[in-house]
């Protein structure tokens, strides 16, 4: 890069807005040319005001700190100097630089004016794999040096090495590749289009081959694809504890480990199917992995089940090492949806578009990227903002509509690699959800394989009735009909028309006047369903999402039904239309040309999705199907928006069975949690097992708890049912805040509503009670699962806080986690709609419907929830639990029998808090 200078700016603040009264407390810059750094400088400022509590808490910066610091007015025409004629540089600029020359105005200085480069918009472009954007992150990521995040002179110099290492990666990218980058960039926030533009000037300087690994086809740059060729190297016979040992480092014997490897291959040698549980630190996945090699060894396939990514992850990083100490000798693919995967000829076309959107220009320049470094086109790979996403739903891949064989990419289409690669693969790893639908569809896709093993099994049931189910909602309607409307050339009509005219063939065209009808009935048909679902709901204070089951008609619901009927019909007619056209240009022999076909294979995919929606509605509103139970849901605040109706089946047991447990492919089914009170009597009966061949068996987990966990129930609590949700939000946000003090944070809070969890936080927030701690909340805090709890374990005092949904697959080792906090035991609401259906069918089969239905669920839920507190041998914690029914109700026992045996402490919180600062 020519001899530009940078100024790599960072400072620390009191808050978020100079405007409010916010001022800096820490400035810090640091000054690049030719992509190295010629100086330094920071200082500390003083504000002239307090800094918060959460501000020295997560910079370290005290009072003491900026006592003696000059005011900014004193260091302001040296800060002026260093950034004249400068590119200005600063991870997320959009903060950094108005903060700044707010600051500069009340100096009485010009505020700086030239150029801007964000790190953050930089770094998304070009490390679109990173699981998060913060610096620390991308610095670890990196292996940057960076001692002191959130300290301006260590957060500047770390950018500044970011900048650098960002600024290589280009160097080191494919010419064309960078032109790409620099052509969307033009239409980022900050001004990257300049920093593409130096590096091209430079690049073309230093033009160099491309890399062997690399290919350019139809203008854009690839990593080549190659199918992993298996070693001839015989497999050697494994004897178990000796290939465990050389394995894990530090190998000790775990017997319960050996008994479920030796019962899955009995379970597989018998033709019979196996039902284990196994407690955390049995060793699960070399459980899983050590009989499928073995199988394997005898020219068995494997397929291998799961339902979370990090459990996959976990799964695809044994069975490599596996493979090292096997010579390479054993090959395991991972398997996922079709639409996981990107649609090279749509991708190749998008690029063509003009299309200014942020979010779109971000992902395609985040896609240019990834190409140059994927082997799987898997969009899990890649970190896309909300936004983004809606254009990965136009370039995912949907099949093809056309013969495959007119799509240019075809022999380098990443969905069909993948298949080749499972086809040639001795263990296929894959998830509940592809499998399930997989099965249902009956598509014949997936590879073959003789043995299954079905790891977390215990979401077996609730994941095949998600995709088994029927969901149809007034956003997804509405953005179908946006897909074919469009607008100007965007749609996907108009691109139809284009290709229509431009061969002169002759065919029905769309006119707006069917669009707007089909808006207006898809608007009237949400509207009605809207108002019988404000009618007949039964309203909970405090709670503003709210289900409905659909049972007995009234007599308002043929007001829907007519509507809906409506929308049927005008989604039959722009069907037909699509249809002819689509019919029309495929019976014409006119070759199309690439971007021609792209716009074919979009309309396709619109066709079939619109075949769907009208089949959806059918099932929905015209046909009846005693097995299915229907809801209506939404959030009352934002209708017809949130509306969403879903059609279940009630009983999924045969369906189950057939599809995952056939008898003449004999399958495993693991978890941590699948009995209740040492029965496996619910899994049993809702897979469909009752009556086989099974081997059963639990492994309990070899960790100490009655030692390292402390079990305790504040007795000064409420009774949940004697008082309101806003009263017990109440009630339990003191609570928190006392026991958060106690524990110096570390805390995970577990509720079983989001409501109340966003309900608990806002009051929190508002109240101030717990201002010194910093409080990361899921559906409120920004990122995944994975991303807050990473977010919670950089920070001495935090609290994190969670729902059912939360709790699966988190792993927080150690002392990051002391303290955990079920507000009220997991049972689903008993007004929830499948909970209501199923036990209205318990009832009516004289069976007893709490112990049959909501029990089981709730003591597995209590089970996993307890399962986050203890992830290795040497941890230790509280597990508190706010629901004096664990001890009153008779169903209590059910809970406490569930977990490891341990005394249960009923006192007040004082006591409760005294003893938690002891033992801790």
């Amino acid at each position: 890069m020519r001899s530009e200078k940078i100024a790599v700016v960072d400072i620390e603040t009191t808050g978020n807005s100079y405007r409010r009264g916010d001022r800096i407390i820490q400035f810090a810059v640091v000054l690049i040319e030719n992509m190295s750094v010629t100086e330094t400088y920071s200082s500390f400022v003083n504000p002239v005001q307090p800094i918060p509590p959460f501000i020295t808490e997560l910079t370290g910066i005290t009072e003491q700190d900026v006592a003696d610091a000059p005011d900014f007015k004193m260091i302001a025409p040296r800060i002026q100097e260093m950034l004249k004629g400068a590119v200005f540089v600063a991870h997320n600029v959009q903060f950094d630089l108005p903060f700044l020359n707010g600051a500069l105005r009340n100096a009485d200085l010009n505020e700086f004016s030239g150029p801007a480069w964000d790190t953050v918009e930089l770094s998304r472009a070009l490390m679109p794999e990173a699981a998060s954007f913060k610096l620390g992150d991308l610095t670890e990521n990196l292996l940057l040096e960076h001692d002191r995040p959130h300290q301006a002179d260590s957060d500047a110099l770390a950018t500044a090495e970011l900048l650098i290492s960002l600024h290589n990666k280009v160097m080191n990218m494919p010419l064309l590749t960078v032109e790409q980058l620099a052509g969307q960039s033009a239409f980022l926030k900050s001004d990257l289009d300049l920093f593409f533009e130096l590096c091209i000037e430079e690049k073309k300087k230093n033009l160099t081959d491309l890399p062997d690994e690399l290919e350019v086809f139809r203008g854009i740059a690839i990593r080549k694809k190659q199918l992993v060729q298996k070693s001839h190297f015989k497999k050697p016979e494994i004897e178990i504890e000796n290939f465990i040992s050389e394995l894990v480092p530090g190998y000790q014997k775990r017997e319960a480990q050996l008994q479920m490897i030796t019962d899955i291959l009995t379970a597989f040698q018998t033709q019979s199917h196996a039902v284990i549980e196994a407690g955390t630190g049995v060793g699960k996945t070399l459980g899983l992995l050590i009989p499928a090699v073995i199988k394997v060894n005898e020219g068995k396939k494997i397929c291998i089940t799961t339902q979370t990514l990090q459990q996959q992850d976990q799964l695809l990083e044994t069975a490599g090492k596996i493979n090292a100490l096997l010579h390479n000798s054993l090959a395991t693919a991972v398997l996922k949806g079709r639409s996981n995967y990107i649609h090279m000829m749509k991708f190749e076309q998008s690029l063509k578009e003009n299309d200014r959107q942020y979010d779109t220009v971000l992902a395609k320049m985040q896609l240019l990227t990834w190409l140059t470094e994927t082997e799987t086109g898997d969009i899990d790979e890649l970190n896309l903002s909300g936004g983004s996403l809606l254009y990965w739903n136009r370039i995912r891949h949907s099949g093809w509509y056309l013969d495959k064989n007119q799509d240019p990419w075809a022999e380098r289409d990443f969905y069909s690699y993948s298949l080749k690669k499972a086809e040639q693969a001795d263990i296929v790893i894959t998830n509940h959800a592809m499998l399930a639908v997989d099965k249902l569809k009956d598509t014949g896709t997936f590879p073959r394989y003789d043995h299954l093993m079905i790891d977390e099994a215990h979401h077996l049931e609730e994941t095949c009735r998600n995709q088994w189910g029927i969901r149809l909602d007034y956003m997804k309607i509405k953005f179908a009909i946006s897909r074919l409307t469009g607008s100007q050339e965007d749609g996907i009509s108009e691109k139809l028309h284009s290709i229509l005219n431009k061969h002169k063939i002759s065919c029905d065209y769309f006119h707006p006047e069917s669009w707007d009808r089909l808006n207006q009935e898809t608007d009237a048909s949400f509207y009605q369903l809207g108002l019988y679902f404000k009618n007949h709901v039964k309203r909970q204070k405090g709670f503003q999402k709210q289900k409905l089951l659909l049972q007995g008609d009234h007599s308002d619901w043929k007001y829907v039904k007519y509507s809906f009927e409506r929308l049927l019909n005008e989604l039959k007619n722009c069907l037909k239309t699509l249809l002819k056209q689509l019919e029309a240009i495929g019976k014409k022999k006119t070759k199309l040309t690439v971007h021609e076909k792209a716009a074919v294979e979009d309309a396709g995919a619109l066709f079939q999705e619109w075949e769907r929606l009208i089949e959806i509605i059918r099932t929905l509103f015209i046909r009846k199907h005693d097995q299915y139970v229907n809801w209506i849901e939404g959030d009352l605040r934002s209708i017809p928006g949130s509306l969403t109706i879903v059609a279940n089946e009630l009983d999924l047991k045969d369906k189950i069975q057939h599809a995952f447990f056939d008898d003449s492919l004999p399958a495993v089914a693991v978890s941590a949690t699948l009995a209740v009170n040492d029965s496996f009597d619910h899994f049993i009966q809702s897979s469909g097992l009752a009556g086989k061949k099974l081997i059963i068996n639990k492994y309990e987990s070899p960790f100490d708890y009655r030692n390292h966990v402390r079990l305790m129930v504040p007795n000064d609590l409420p009774d949940i049912k004697s008082v309101t949700p806003e009263e017990y939000v109440e009630w339990i946000t003191g609570h928190l805040a006392v026991i958060a003090e106690a524990t110096s944070g570390r805390m995970l809070v577990l509720f079983t509503s989001h409501e109340m969890l966003r309900n608990t936080y806002e009051l929190i927030k508002e109240s101030q009670q717990m201002e010194d701690f910093v409080l990361i909340a899921q559906g409120i805090s920004a990122g995944s699962r994975t991303k807050l709890s990473k977010n919670f374990r950089k920070f001495d005092k935090a609290v994190l806080f969670g729902t059912s949904s939360f709790w699966e697959g988190l792993d927080i080792p150690g002392e990051d986690l002391s303290c955990l906090v079920m507000v009220r035991l997991p049972f689903s609401p008993p007004d929830e709609p499948l909970v209501k259906a199923q036990w209205e069918r318990a009832k009516s089969e004289n069976r007893n419907p709490f112990q049959e239905v909501s029990l089981p669920k709730a003591v597995l839920r209590f089970r996993q929830g307890f399962g986050r507190l203890i992830r290795h041998e040497n941890d230790r914690g509280i597990f508190m639990v706010f629901d004096r029914r664990l001890l009153s109700a008779s169903y209590g026992k059910a809970f406490t029998d569930s977990i490891p045996e341990m005394k249960v402490e009923e006192k007040s919180l004082d006591e409760c808090i005294f003893d938690i600062e002891e033992w801790l």
